[in-house]
């Protein structure tokens, strides 16, 4: 059951890099994934509805931008949900410089570099 009724809703965006999957409720930005991640859609609601709404619209564009190497002037709404796992990978997306694309390998080794944080369990 979705938590606070907040409705999901989800798009596909094509990147350079590979399918992303896109979640938004209406406050924000709640999940972005790789097809074939291993935590896909991990946290998606069984309820979500495959539709672009204007946030999705929006982190749709802000990913054209990025992807185009240059640097959004704008940021979509963001609404992430969940773990200190979840957040921690948000802050990290969130770092990526402009016009660089972080693979999963350099991903996975930043969080296992936070993750000998004492603070920061492991999933």
């Amino acid at each position: 059951m979705n938590v606070g009724g907040n409705m999901v809703y989800t798009c596909k965006y094509k990147s350079l890099i590979g399918d992303i999957l896109l979640a938004a409720d209406e406050i924000g930005l709640t999940g972005l994934w790789f097809e074939g991640q291993k935590y896909f859609a991990n946290t998606l609601p069984e309820d979500y509805v495959p539709q672009e709404t204007k946030i999705l619209t929006e982190a749709k564009k802000w990913l054209d931008v990025y992807f185009s190497g240059k640097e959004p002037d704008f940021t979509p709404a963001l609404h992430p949900a969940g773990s200190p796992f979840r957040q921690a990978v948000w802050q990290i997306l969130l770092q990526i410089p402009y016009g660089q694309t972080m693979t999963y390998g350099e991903i996975a080794k930043k969080m296992a570099q936070m993750q000998d944080a004492p603070h920061m369990s492991a999933q």
